[in-house]
Parts: structure tokens; sequence; C-alpha cells
């Protein structure tokens, strides 16, 4: 079981983007990698399709390493390392390790 869900904000914290944020889109359980929007792009050549009139070089995300990633505390305005708080009926929770604030 990893932190980081889909539909997660995320902070890239080691390699090339650095600093960069962005939404999850799909976590690969089996390889331990996500699919972060708008981080670690590559360029990908297309070929003109019926679907695709266009085709061309397009920029793709790839997966990264979810090692490399921090969910990011709106609260705080900064990557943070979460945690689980189990409440009084039995639910599990996601908070910010730092302030506390539910994820």
């Amino acid at each position: 079981m990893f932190k980081i869900k889909k539909g997660d904000i995320v902070q890239v914290i080691k390699g090339d983007d650095k600093g960069k944020k962005g939404k999850v889109l799909r976590v690969l359980l089996d390889s331990k990698r996500a699919i972060v929007e708008g981080v670690n792009l590559v360029k990908k050549h297309k070929r003109r399709t019926q679907q695709d009139q266009q085709g061309g070089v397009v920029s793709i995300e790839t997966p990264i390493s979810i090692s490399s990633l921090m969910l990011f505390c709106k609260q705080c305005n900064n990557p943070r390392r979460s945690g689980f708080l189990v409440l009084k009926d039995g639910t599990k929770s996601r908070i910010c390790k730092s302030c506390k604030e539910v994820l």
C-alpha cells in the first residue's frame, strides 16, 4: 500500500523535474511508479491516422518512481510527510504530519 493515490497533488523531490508539482493521473502498483501530470515529459513521434489527423511530435508523461514524489500539503504550502489517523468510528484518514490537517 502506498501513501500516494490517484488524484493527489504531489511534488517531485529529486531528479530532473525537482520542484515541479502535479496531479497523479495513475499509480502503477507492480512497478512502484506513478504518472504525474506535467512531470517527466518525453517527446513521441505520432503517425497521422484516421482518428489523429494532426500527427507529428507530441509530449507525453512517463512514469516516475514513487520514492521521488512527496504529498503536497495545501495548508503548509510545502511537500510534507503523511501519516494515517484512525478515527473513533474506525475509519482511517491521511493527515499531514506537520500540521495534522486531513489530506
